[in-house]
């Protein structure tokens, strides 16, 4: 339990980050406290384990808490930040393929992709589709490759992160006026961002766990 601190530390401060809404707080507060819920996670992966997979980990949700706080002062920067991150993510998954992958999975990735962008393009609004379409990219094949991971809790996660994206170019058009918008896209996105951590790290920790079992004993 006590490994794990962090990690439930990291929950609180990103679950409760929608507060800051509605309180007063110096202009680096709701910067601050945006940021901590998934900075913590990376601090909390980097202790998991030594391994590349848990740097590529840790390098993740670092650059997801740093494009969190940017976005807050530059939206185009910080969702520059957020493209990088899904590249090392795209390496992370990759790395851990599932075994037994052929061109029928080539072909769904490549129509997930698509019908992503497709999607998102059309949820924007039209001066924004163009960029929109461009940044989905990236978050499409982030999220493809974490299906065809070996990571089945992480690729729920990047489902979810999706799932936020889409809202956050909706709200630019056809939902700027809802009111539970955003909300939702905060808990959807931090809430795949938590799946990712755990699902990425308990699978490496197993892995690493049955192989130092498996170990010959002197």
């Amino acid at each position: 339990m006590a490994r794990h601190v962090l990690f439930l530390a990291a929950l609180v401060a990103g679950f409760s980050f929608p507060l800051s809404w509605g309180i007063a707080l110096p202009d680096w507060g709701p910067i601050a406290w945006k940021g901590a819920g998934v900075g913590l996670l990376a601090i909390w992966a980097s202790n998991q384990g030594r391994t590349t997979d848990h740097r590529l980990l840790a390098a993740v949700l670092l650059l997801g808490a740093t494009a969190d706080m940017v976005l807050e002062v530059h939206f185009v920067l910080g969702a520059a930040v957020f493209a990088l991150g899904h590249v090392v993510a795209i390496a992370l998954y990759v790395r851990n393929r599932r075994a037994g992958l052929g061109a029928r999975d080539g072909a769904l990735a490549a129509m997930f992709v698509g019908g992503t962008i497709l999607l998102a393009s059309r949820l924007a609004s039209p001066e924004m589709a163009a960029a929109v379409g461009f940044y989905t990219l990236f978050l499409a094949a982030m999220a493809a490759t974490a299906l065809f991971s070996r990571f089945a809790l992480a690729s729920a996660g990047a489902l979810l992160f999706v799932v936020s994206d889409l809202l956050i170019f909706a709200r630019m058009d056809s939902l700027s006026g809802a009111a539970w918008v955003s909300a939702v896209i905060w808990l959807s996105y931090f809430g795949g961002q938590a799946l990712i951590a755990w699902g990425v790290a308990s699978r490496i920790g197993a892995d690493a766990a049955f192989l130092d079992f498996s170990r010959p004993r002197r």
